[in-house]
């Protein structure tokens, strides 16, 4: 069976391993037989995504990636994930590759309003607000969508600071709830993901991780092909 390649658009190696863990615990509780699943880490680019130009650079070097990478010319995967929140280089993946390509941006959001759920997402990249609004309306789901609510602080400290990170989240999941009356809520980002599974057992409605949405949503597709 060909594996499945997650794609971290940004530089840190570490980002991408826990990415992957995350993964490969999801696959674990998928039941029958599953792929491996490899990680991909950008080469150039910054170590994390927090502004519009960021975003914009990731898609433009996920985009080639099907140029530039074996396992990718070769069709040497059953399926990619694109493991940063705005999906950076999606479009332009399934334009060139022949497997399905999921950004966990997407799935997660798709997950979050399922059964008629009004969903909001908690991050911390206020200034990717707009981005944010504009995938939302892109995936035809405004109508389902409660609003962003955003951590204040350095979202890259944030990232050296894992309590810290998770309490800042979790005060943004309750405002989604208390103040939106967000039935689902989404941590928006691939590097939060460990905040996410924590926060998931934390609150009585679903606080959905994108990265494992995003696995699930892929064996769905999988599955579809069989």
């Amino acid at each position: 069976m060909k594996p499945i390649l997650l794609i971290n658009p940004n530089t840190s190696v570490l980002t991408t391993q826990m990415m992957v863990d995350i993964a490969r615990a999801c696959l674990a509780d998928w039941p029958g037989r599953v792929p491996a699943i490899h990680g991909l880490t950008m080469p150039h680019g910054v170590p994390m995504i927090i502004e519009e130009a960021d975003l914009q650079a990731a898609a433009q070097a996920v985009g080639e990636l099907a140029f530039t990478q074996t396992e990718l010319v070769a069709d040497d995967v059953c399926g990619v994930i694109v493991a940063a929140f705005g999906d950076p280089g999606v479009t332009a993946l399934r334009q060139r590759l022949a497997v399905p390509v999921v950004g966990i941006g997407e799935a997660a959001m798709r997950e979050a309003a399922q059964h008629g759920r009004r969903f909001g997402i908690a991050t911390t990249t206020p200034s990717m607000a707009a981005s944010i609004v504009a995938n939302v309306r892109r995936h035809g789901l405004e109508a389902a969508f409660s609003g962003a609510r955003f951590t204040s602080g350095d979202p890259q400290a944030f990232a050296r600071q894992p309590a810290a990170l998770e309490a800042a989240l979790a005060d943004a999941v309750g405002a989604c709830i208390d103040i939106d009356r967000a039935q689902a809520v989404v941590i928006g980002g691939g590097p939060l993901g460990q905040a996410a599974q924590a926060l998931s057992k934390r609150f009585d409605i679903p606080v959905i991780g994108p990265v494992p949405a995003a696995c699930r949503s892929l064996l769905h597709m999988l599955a579809g092909m069989r």
